[in-house]
């Protein structure tokens, strides 16, 4: 039997705090729920996930690889509906950010999923159970 029982929080290095926060609560819907000042970040949460954003102390962070860093791969996040994805995709274009690729089925579905880059170049998953 597991000790964890879920999810608190999670951690997100971030170049630009404000730009992060903003696609979060802007663009996401998210509400922000703190700031702190002493070491920049600011807190966001949905209906079920708190992130917290924060800001790296270099002007030149060093942007992950996937493909040759250990760290996170992507944060995946689930949407209410099918026609919420397909919606997000409209919000992420319209808020000019990068989307890697647009809804797809995962082999043969019903479940999609798309990707995007956060502003800091944060991969982000939207999926969808189906």
């Amino acid at each position: 039997m597991s000790v964890t029982s879920g999810v608190q929080h999670i951690g997100l290095s971030v170049s630009n705090l404000e730009e992060s926060a903003e696609f979060f609560i802007k663009v996401l819907g998210w509400e922000e729920i703190k700031r702190r000042e002493d070491y920049p970040a600011i807190f966001v949460k949905d209906d079920a996930l708190t992130i917290t954003l924060w800001k790296t102390q270099t002007e030149e962070p060093v942007k992950f690889d996937r493909k040759l860093n250990i760290g996170l791969h992507h944060l995946a996040l689930r949407v209410k509906s099918k026609e919420a994805l397909f919606q997000l995709v409209d919000v992420l274009k319209a808020n000019k950010i990068e989307i890697e690729f647009e809804p797809t089925l995962i082999r043969e579905g019903p479940s999609m999923h798309m990707m995007c880059y956060e502003p800091s170049g944060i991969r982000i998953e939207f999926y969808y159970p189906g």
